[in-house]
């Protein structure tokens, strides 16, 4: 799930609305990941839904600092690695 909002706006404010998205995800026997970005940050989300839904999230990533840029590619990466694609019904 991927929630964007323009970069005059912090990103952190995405996160309700990302976390309902996620919330409402049909397959919540496996973890649910998530990207917020507003063009200059990316945090990621990662919903386990259980009797008790919990997440944890990254701190702000910025790609203005080229260590994080790095560290936001590889994420990036993993998640492309982990990705199940089904066949269509």
């Amino acid at each position: 799930m991927i929630e964007s909002k323009s970069s005059k706006f912090d990103v952190m404010i995405a996160l309700p609305q990302a976390l309902a998205y996620m919330l409402d995800c049909p397959n919540s026997a496996q973890p649910t990941f998530g990207l917020l970005i507003n063009g200059r940050e990316f945090v990621f989300v990662k919903l386990i839904q259980q009797e008790h839904p919990w997440y944890a999230r990254s701190y702000a990533l910025s790609i203005e600092r080229d260590s994080e840029l790095h560290q936001v590619l590889s994420i990036l990466k993993r998640l492309g690695e982990l990705i199940v694609l089904l066949p269509p019904e």
